[in-house]
């Protein structure tokens, strides 16, 4: 056999076995192999800097966020209390309120940067997952994602579900579709509307918060699986509602901005139907921003994640 016709063997032999390659399945959820990624981002906002590299473990992520049914499901068959509920109340974005002091709600990531702290969010009586605006208002509906949950809350649902709730960098990485050379601002890609002027996520579109135009349908919440589907094959990654990721937010080392460390603040990634962004932009694949775990909103929600391992690849076949 000649050196030519070795390799071309070779090679061919290397092509069948990565086109046989199985991906790991999940239902409901997308495969990342894992890898070295670029977390951060050297020129971003205040919370994204500096860009460092970092290692994620393989790991499935669900496709779009938990839904209201989904969540649903959860309940019957626990019959689990959300914090909400358990509090009597919760957060409610309203644009003519102004609370000048809202130490006793704890504070919403939103509203960091806005004076007064508070503008724009009440406490109302009876906003829970199930009437997200209050019980004078619409039920929320069953394939809008969940809101009025907290961050423990989203911890006790992926547990009774067999997973759990991604670290930041795993969303990070999801997002950036595993490419450890992202550069889009989106998990989609790099503009707010694709060629044909069609908008790919629910976000503020107007002037902030006085007017939302609602041009991409929405007023609020929308149905998962219609905005952003990514390369991957996920969904309303930016926009919709921010979702709770595991661990503890914190600044970046080497980042000079002044934060207090406190073990109660979780990450939140994604943004939301409320996110302007001349405010906060927080649909981009690296921004970021934290919430009190026992704190709901009408525009906060949860995917879940779930860890894969290769022992028990093997030992399954």
């Amino acid at each position: 056999m000649t050196i030519f016709k070795h390799i071309l063997l070779i090679s061919s032999f290397a092509f069948i076995f990565a086109c046989n390659k199985q991906v790991p399945q999940e239902e409901g959820m997308i495969f990342f192999e894992g890898g070295e990624i670029t977390i951060g981002l050297a020129t971003g906002h205040e919370f994204e800097i500096p860009s460092f590299k970092n290692k994620v473990s393989p790991f499935f992520l669900d496709i779009h966020p938990v839904t209201v049914a989904q969540f649903r499901k959860f309940v019957e068959a626990t019959g689990y209390k959300t914090e909400a509920e358990n509090f009597g109340n919760s957060l409610v974005w309203d644009k003519d309120s102004v609370i000048e002091d809202c130490s006793d709600i704890n504070h919403n990531p939103l509203q960091r940067t806005q004076e007064p702290i508070c503008q724009g969010w009440r406490l109302i009586d009876g906003a829970n997952w199930i009437y997200p605006y209050g019980p004078d208002e619409p039920k929320a509906q069953d394939d809008h994602p969940v809101t009025q949950i907290s961050w423990n809350d989203a911890a006790a649902y992926a547990k009774w579900a067999g997973k759990r709730l991604p670290h930041e960098y795993e969303w990070e990485f999801a997002a950036k579709n595993g490419d450890p050379e992202y550069y889009d601002q989106y998990s989609w890609g790099n503009t707010l509307e694709d060629s044909s002027g069609s908008l790919q996520a629910n976000v503020w579109q107007g002037n902030f918060p006085f007017n939302d135009l609602a041009k991409d349908g929405f007023i609020g919440t929308s149905p998962v699986k219609i905005f952003g589907k990514t390369p991957k094959g996920l969904t309303d990654m930016g926009g919709n509602v921010w979702e709770w990721c595991d661990n503890t937010f914190e600044l970046y080392k080497g980042n000079p901005s002044y934060f207090k460390y406190n073990p109660n603040e979780k990450a939140i990634r994604g943004g939301s139907f409320l996110c302007d962004p001349q405010v906060c932009h927080g649909y981009r694949v690296t921004a970021r921003n934290h919430c009190t775990k026992e704190t709901g909103s009408v525009h906060t929600g949860f995917r879940c994640a779930k860890s894969y391992s290769t022992e028990k690849a093997v030992a399954s076949k």
